[in-house]
C-alpha cells in the first residue's frame, strides 16, 4: 500500500501562496528529496498553471543554478495527475487530466504497489485531508509573516500528528515530517 505524502510551503502565520517565503537551493534539494520518494505527484489546476510550463522550462534549458536544475528535471521527469473540470487539456510531459471522483482515485493508487502520492497542491491536499488519506505531512515553515494569501487546511477537519522530524536550514525555514497517527 502507497501512503499519501501532502508537502507544502507554509508562512509562520499559516499562508500558502507563492508570493512570500525562500526559494533557495537548500529548500529546492529538500524537496527534490521528496519527489524522489514518490512515484506520482498530484495537483489542481491552479498548481498546473503555476508549475508549467516554467519547472519544464527550466528542465530542458537547465537555466538556473545546479540544485534547482535537478529539481526542475526531476518533477520534469516523474508522472503527474492534474484534477480539473476546467482544463480541456495538459501539454506537460508524463502528466495525465483526470476530472473523475478524486476520493476515489486516491483510494485507488493507494491499493497500488510503487512509491510515495506526493500532493503538492493547497486545495487538493485539504481535500484529501478532509478525507483522513493523508499518512504524512512536510511543512517547510518560512520565517515570513505574509499577512494574506490562501490559508492552510482553512476548510477544517481536526488531525492528530506525531513529529518524526525537523530540519532547520540556513535561511531559518524550518522542515517538519510528521506522520498522521490515526493512519499508523
Amino acid at each position: 500500500m502507497r501512503n499519501v505524502i501532502f508537502a507544502i510551503n507554509i508562512t509562520i502565520d499559516g499562508y500558502c501562496g507563492h508570493e512570500s517565503g525562500i526559494a533557495d537551493d537548500e529548500l529546492h534539494e529538500h524537496f527534490t528529496g521528496l519527489l524522489r520518494d514518490s512515484g506520482v505527484e498530484i495537483f489542481g489546476r491552479n498548481t498546473y498553471n503555476l508549475m508549467y510550463p516554467y519547472w519544464h522550462d527550466v528542465a530542458v534549458n537547465q537555466s538556473e543554478t545546479k540544485t534547482v536544475n535537478e529539481f526542475a528535471r526531476t518533477f520534469d521527469a516523474m508522472s503527474k495527475i492534474v484534477f480539473s473540470t476546467t482544463l480541456k487539456s495538459v501539454e506537460w510531459n508524463n502528466t495525465t487530466l483526470l476530472n473523475s471522483n478524486l476520493r476515489e482515485e486516491i483510494l485507488k493508487l493507494k491499493q497500488q504497489q510503487g512509491k510515495n502520492i506526493a500532493i503538492g497542491s493547497l486545495n487538493i491536499g485539504s481535500q484529501v485531508a478532509q478525507w483522513d488519506l493523508i499518512d504524512e505531512y512536510h511543512f517547510v515553515v518560512h520565517p515570513v509573516i505574509a499577512g494574506k494569501g490562501p490559508r492552510l487546511f482553512e476548510s477544517g477537519g481536526e488531525h492528530s500528528l506525531k513529529l518524526i522530524s525537523s530540519k532547520k536550514f540556513q535561511s531559518g525555514a524550518i522542515a517538519l515530517h510528521y506522520k498522521n497517527i490515526r493512519n499508523h
